[in-house]
């Protein structure tokens, strides 16, 4: 096989792991080879080997993986912390080391050098204040100020106490049984950051995606522009012409400028499609949290919905299928009627027809603006809360 379409097929399989693993659970891709591949990566595969270790190694080996996946799975660690740095790290050295050396170019001027230094270290900036800030830990001692940020809507969320800090939990707060505490309007726990996503770093959260979707692109489009100066200078175009006689049109130089690129820039390549993917990869995930912080809706609270428009639909459908079994009922003790004819019973509408629609009320959803100015703005660090932090002192 030639190595291009080794590439190729490389860069294809490269992206449907990804995708399977990070996006293969979404409802888009229920019933999907995509989504058999991601039960298979994040729980199949992990099973078969429980079991070879069981066999092979007995209880002692199988304790041992399960400790270390509570190490790593269970409690708070750096490990996916220490492999962004790595990846960090690795990505700016290939492309210092396979780039560098082209700038400035025909299309690049020398400025891109530091530029692209300052914008991985902003990126790590954003990293670290994800990963070390607070994302609005509710304590015995701020609970009262937390529970007047947001009222209960007595759907999703009621007045009730955290069975483990013994303290009332306010409406949009969840137990993180990782760190072991209660977040305010917890959204997630990211492994990436080591930290709970919550009221307080939801900001440095997107901030944090959207820089690193940017930086992506920004590195893609500036390989992409060296590779096509390097073409440029060294004149590939007019020799493939010239004197190797190819047709100059674009279906007939384009193998043929491939082939060169991948012979002789074959790791420029490798990066850009790894840039190309991950580029593709932030901006979905940037794109659905974006959706949720203009909704004021967290992930915590989406699959919280789910389940109670689950719910209150079977409940409704319940409801309906009892109605008309009564109906029935009480249709047969009364007077004998002449048999209702096939046709009618035929195109009789079906009792399930009738059941109201669960609708979804989101109370916390203020309109575009409000949502928004409580991200970047959050309300435990505005005045009127520390006003009430001090009355209530």
């Amino acid at each position: 096989m030639a190595p291009q379409w080794v590439l190729v097929c490389h860069g294809l399989v490269t992206l449907l792991v990804l995708v399977s693993f990070l996006c293969g659970h979404w409802p888009i891709f229920k019933g999907t080879p995509i989504q058999r591949i991601h039960q298979f990566i994040t729980f199949g595969a992990y099973d078969y080997f429980l079991r070879f270790v069981g066999v092979v190694f007995g209880t002692k080996g199988t304790d041992a993986v399960l400790s270390v996946e509570y190490f790593c799975c269970d409690r708070p660690n750096p490990i996916l912390q220490v492999l962004y740095l790595a990846i960090l790290g690795g990505i700016y050295y290939l492309i210092a080391k396979s780039i560098f050396v082209y700038i400035p170019g025909y299309y690049l001027s020398g400025l891109h050098r530091y530029t692209s230094l300052l914008a991985v270290g902003v990126g790590l900036l954003l990293f670290l204040l994800t990963s070390f800030s607070d994302p609005g830990t509710v304590k015995a001692e701020n609970v009262s100020q937390y529970l007047s940020a947001y009222p209960y809507d007595n759907i999703i969320y009621s007045e009730k106490e955290c069975s483990t800090c013994k303290i009332p939990k306010p409406a949009r707060s969840k137990h993180c049984s990782i760190c072991n505490r209660c977040v305010s309007r917890f959204d997630h726990h990211c492994g990436w950051m080591n930290n709970c996503i919550g009221e307080r770093n939801t900001r440095y959260f997107m901030a944090f995606l959207l820089w690193h979707f940017l930086i992506c692109v920004y590195g893609t489009v500036a390989i992409v522009l060296v590779l096509v100066g390097r073409a440029k200078e060294l004149r590939v175009i007019y020799i493939l012409t010239v004197y190797y006689g190819i047709e100059n049109s674009f279906f007939s130089l384009a193998p043929h400028v491939v082939q060169w690129l991948l012979s002789s820039y074959n790791t420029q390549i490798l990066v850009t499609v790894f840039l190309g993917i991950v580029s593709l990869l932030l901006a979905g995930f940037f794109g659905y949290h974006a959706k949720l912080c203009l909704t004021n809706t967290t992930t915590n609270e989406t699959f919280k919905w789910q389940e109670y428009v689950s719910w209150q639909k079977k409940l409704n459908e319940a409801r309906a299928s009892a109605a008309a079994l009564k109906a029935s009922l009480n249709g047969m003790s009364s007077e004998r009627k002449p048999p209702e004819s096939k046709w009618r019973s035929f195109f009789r509408k079906s009792p399930l027809e009738d059941v109201e629609v669960v609708v979804k009320s989101n109370m916390y959803d203020k309109g575009f603006i409000q949502n928004l100015s409580e991200i970047i703005f959050p309300l435990s660090t505005r005045a009127s809360f520390t006003q009430t932090k001090s009355k209530s002192g």
